[in-house]
C-alpha cells in the first residue's frame, strides 16, 4: 500500500509539474483564456508557398492589369496604376488596379494574408474586411458581412473562386512576403461605395466548385 501511495505522489508531482508548465507558456505565449482557465489555441491560416504562388500570380496575368504583365523584373511589378493607361472605364466610371505590393502605407503591408485570400476568393475589400475565416457564403449569415464591400470589376474574384484554397493561399503568401514594396498612392475606383456590390448578384459572389468532369459538353480521354 505505501507503495501505491508512492507511485501515486510521484505521477501527481508529474501532473502537477505539467500544469505549471503548461500555464507558465500560456502566459509568456498569451494564448488566449477560457472561462474554465483552460488554455485555448486560436486556429492559424494554412501556409502558404512563396514559390508557387509567385507562378499562380505569374500566369494568372495579375501583371496585366497591376504592372509589369509577366515579368516580375519589369518597372512597376504589381505597383498599380502608374499612368492613366492602367485604368479602365466601365460604364461612366473608372476603376485604378491597386497596389499589391506590402507597401504598409500605400500596398497591401498592413493587411494580413487571410484578408488577402479573402479578397482573392470571396472578392472581400480587405481594408474593410476583418481578419477572419469567412464561414459562409450568403450576406449577412455566418461571419459573411451582411453589406459586403466587394472589390471593384475587372478583378476576376468571381472566376478564382473556383481555384483551390491552397493555390490562393499561396498567391496571398507571395503578395504578402515575396514582393519587395513599393510607394505608389492609386487613387480610389468611381462610383458610390456600394455600387459595385450591388452588381454582383447572389449567384456570382462566393464560393463554388467546378462541375465534375465530364459534363455534357466533355468526354474522357
Amino acid at each position: 500500500m505505501k507503495q501505491i501511495v508512492r507511485t501515486s505522489l510521484r505521477s501527481m508531482g508529474w501532473l502537477t509539474s505539467l500544469i505549471v508548465m503548461v500555464t507558465v507558456v500560456a502566459a509568456w505565449t498569451e494564448l488566449p483564456v477560457g472561462a474554465d482557465g483552460a488554455a485555448t489555441v486560436a486556429v492559424a491560416p494554412p501556409q502558404g508557398d512563396v514559390l508557387r504562388g509567385r507562378y499562380s500570380v505569374i500566369t494568372h496575368a495579375c501583371g496585366d492589369c497591376h504592372g509589369g504583365f509577366s515579368n516580375p523584373a519589369a518597372p512597376g511589378w504589381l505597383a498599380g496604376v502608374m499612368s492613366p493607361e492602367q485604368e479602365f472605364k466601365i460604364g461612366p466610371f473608372t476603376t485604378r488596379p491597386r497596389n499589391l505590393t506590402p507597401d504598409n502605407a500605400t500596398g497591401l503591408g498592413r493587411f494580413t494574408e487571410r484578408q488577402i485570400f479573402n479578397a482573392l476568393k470571396y472578392g472581400l475589400r480587405p481594408g474593410e474586411t476583418p481578419d477572419v475565416a469567412i464561414t459562409s457564403t450568403v450576406p449577412g449569415k455566418g461571419n459573411f458581412p451582411l453589406h459586403p464591400k466587394f472589390l471593384a470589376p475587372p478583378m476576376p474574384f468571381t472566376t478564382w473562386r473556383y481555384l483551390p484554397d491552397q493555390e490562393l493561399w499561396d498567391m496571398a503568401a507571395y503578395l504578402k512576403r515575396g514582393v519587395k514594396p513599393v510607394v505608389n498612392k492609386v487613387a480610389d475606383s468611381d462610383g458610390p461605395p456600394d455600387f459595385w456590390a450591388s452588381e454582383y448578384a447572389k449567384p456570382v459572389y462566393g464560393s463554388m466548385s467546378v462541375a465534375a468532369f465530364p459534363t455534357a459538353n466533355e468526354r474522357k480521354p
